[in-house]
């Protein structure tokens, strides 16, 4: 069973009175243990893709199913309660609160999904290179630690499916290795992972790349 299926997804917006189609029928899947690499110029869709099949936004046409459960069209308190259960976002900005620690932002990561595992934490703030830093807040790190910080949040509760906006987008060679040693890891255990990226390597590395223009696959 596909962990994560989007079948012909449509988003639409007005900008005065212009539509723009952001996704003209987008259709992947995801399956346990595989990595997904989207790639596409910037204003392609891939951010837009990236929130529908969240449930962060709801698509105009089409429908998202997570383990085989309709994510698409449901209450807001839905969805966030399938984000909590099954999905780990890591968006560009805003993945940490600035008023807590490191540490703290995985906690409460943990809380609203009920899932409370100290070892897990431990282990996960180590694998990040984090386990010294965990008492810091986010002004206190720098970009490389916020980057693998936000990814901490990410994984807190061990997700079904992993969902990253270029988590490798402004880090140095040797942050972008550590993270992609942790999805290694991560995908020999079988996590799924959708990575939205402009990074030749992140795309190499993962098991097949889906390309958008305009709102479109074309790969």
């Amino acid at each position: 069973m596909d962990i994560l299926k989007a079948d012909h997804l449509y988003r639409f917006y007005h900008v005065d009175d212009t539509e723009v189609l952001a996704l003209r029928g987008v259709s992947l899947s995801l399956r346990a243990g595989e990595t997904v690499a989207v790639v596409g110029p910037s204003g392609s869709g891939k951010s837009t893709l990236l929130n529908c099949l969240a449930g962060l936004d709801v698509p105009d046409g089409g429908h998202v199913n997570v383990l085989g459960k309709r994510l698409s069209r449901r209450s807001e308190a839905e969805r966030a309660g399938v984000r909590a259960r099954h999905i780990g976002i890591l968006l560009q900005a805003d993945n940490l609160l600035p008023t807590l620690s490191v540490e703290e932002n995985v906690r409460l990561a943990m809380r609203l999904a009920h899932k409370q595992d100290e070892a897990y934490l431990d282990a996960l703030l180590g694998q990040v290179g984090l386990g010294e830093r965990r008492h810091h807040r986010p002004p206190q790190l720098s970009g490389g630690e916020t980057a693998r910080a936000g990814l901490a949040v990410a994984l807190a509760t061990d997700p079904d499916v992993l969902l990253a906006d270029e988590p490798t987008g402004e880090v140095d060679v040797e942050t972008e290795a550590q993270i992609l040693s942790l999805l290694e890891g991560r995908r020999n255990r079988g996590g799924a992972a959708l990575i939205v990226t402009h990074s030749p390597t992140l795309a190499g590395w993962a098991d097949r790349q889906v390309a958008l223009q305009d709102g479109s696959v074309v790969i």
